[in-house]
């Protein structure tokens, strides 16, 4: 098959199929006598590997990783779930630094009174200056940064 029946088999777009064969992630594909990209069957399985192993996160080192176990038939599977724990620690990390990325901008998002007021706490904290903080009889005036 060419590389647009490849690439709609697999999941692939052509342009990332080109990219992982000049890396190396996939062997190149072979080439017609009017050098259009051939692909088999096995390579399209490789791409869809690759695809999922991508979709869930794995780096392109990971993703080679993964592919040169996958093609390792005496492989341990010991190394193949490593491998995989690792990756959802990193995950967890990342997601632990989101929820605390939405913390922020919520809190920040709540102490803005959102009216016609040039003061925002968001642009603020973007700018790196402290909030004040309000008092309850203050807190229309003092809540929205430095006004």
């Amino acid at each position: 098959m060419n590389i647009g029946e490849a690439s709609a088999a697999s999941g692939v777009s052509a342009k990332m199929i080109r990219y992982y064969e000049e890396i190396g992630l996939i062997a190149p594909a072979g080439r017609t006598a009017s050098n259009y990209r051939i692909y088999d069957a096995d390579s399209v399985n490789r791409l869809r590997f690759v695809r999922r192993s991508r979709s869930l996160g794995f780096s392109l080192e990971e993703t080679e990783r993964l592919l040169k176990l996958w093609d390792d038939k005496a492989r341990a599977s010991a190394e193949v779930k490593a491998l995989a724990l690792s990756h959802v620690e990193e995950l967890e990390a990342k997601i632990a630094e989101m929820q605390a990325m939405r913390d922020t901008l919520a809190h920040l998002a709540e102490r803005c009174q959102g009216n016609e007021r040039p003061s925002c706490p968001i642009l603020a904290d973007l700018e790196g200056r402290p909030l004040r903080q309000s008092t309850a009889a203050n807190t229309a005036d003092k809540d929205c940064c430095g006004d």
